[in-house]
């Protein structure tokens, strides 16, 4: 079967982006790409056009100079290097700001054996950070099963890395995308599905998932668009949802502000409309 979960329009989004002008900056968590002076963001949540309705999210251009660590939190990052700590503490910053949102009160967030972040019972999340972002998603598990995001600079990979992480067949594919639309780094864009692929996978079977047990399809859209879909088709066995196997899963990819945002959201409750993103399972 398929589960989906609401979407805004494909269409919506990138109109929905350009309402961010440079002569109208005042708020001290948000800075502009292009000039550099702080941004308003009127609201808006960068990674929310790609995200249903049943998900809070909260993300950043900055570090916030009022985040601050939980008890406990302090002991994972430890003496890693700065870069790494404005990171970690911005990123549980903005999780509690995401939790607030859905009622949960200011918890720490601390970490698994494979450094996943443990959400407080009843929500499942997902964090991401890159150079000049950090984003949080989180919702309560009674709507949502799985979430997974990932935020990239939309850029080249670095020598090797496609080949790395990417089947022939989606080597392929890549070229044939930058061919098509060389504004998009869609190597980036296929590394960020991935990294979702996994973040989503794994609450669920609490396993590895290697770069090469899932093949992804990137869907650009409307001409000129900045925001599409994409599908991850499983070549492992997949676990087990509500006694069907999961054999992939779909999502949502957006470009803006010079990054390349990607998410996939498993609602609890089977869909069948006609705007909605799946995840697969079958049956066996």
């Amino acid at each position: 079967m398929r589960i989906q979960a609401r979407e805004r329009p494909l269409a919506d989004i990138a109109r929905g982006r350009r309402l961010l002008a440079c002569n109208q900056h005042n708020s001290q968590h948000f800075r502009c790409r292009l000039c550099g002076d702080t941004l308003s963001h009127r609201g808006e949540i960068m990674i929310e056009a790609i995200l249903p309705a049943d998900v809070a999210a909260v993300d950043t251009f900055d570090d916030p100079p009022d985040a601050v660590l939980l008890p406990g939190e302090e002991q994972i990052i430890g003496s890693s290097v700065e870069k790494r700590r404005r990171e970690f503490i911005t990123a549980r910053h903005c999780a509690r700001l995401a939790l607030a949102r859905i009622g949960v009160p200011p918890t720490p967030i601390l970490s698994g054996e494979s450094r996943e972040p443990l959400w407080p019972s009843g929500v499942v999340g997902a964090i991401t950070h890159c150079a000049g972002y950090r984003g949080v998603v989180v919702a309560p598990s009674s709507r949502v099963t799985t979430v997974g995001i990932d935020a990239e600079p939309n850029e080249p990979l670095t020598n090797g890395v496609l080949e790395a992480v990417a089947l022939p067949d989606e080597r392929i594919h890549v070229a044939e995308l930058l061919e098509a639309r060389p504004e998009i780094r869609w190597d980036r864009m296929l590394f960020s599905a991935k990294e979702s692929v996994y973040k989503s996978w794994f609450p669920l079977a609490r396993r590895w998932l290697d770069f090469e047990d899932a093949v992804v399809t990137m869907r650009p859209g409307s001409a000129g668009a900045l925001a599409g879909d994409f599908e991850a088709r499983l070549l492992v066995t997949g676990p087990r949802v509500d006694g069907k196997r999961v054999t992939g899963f779909t999502g949502r990819w957006l470009v803006d502000h010079g990054l390349i945002l990607t998410a996939i959201v498993v609602p609890v409750a089977v869909s069948t409309g006609p705007s909605h993103t799946r995840v697969s399972v079958d049956a066996r």
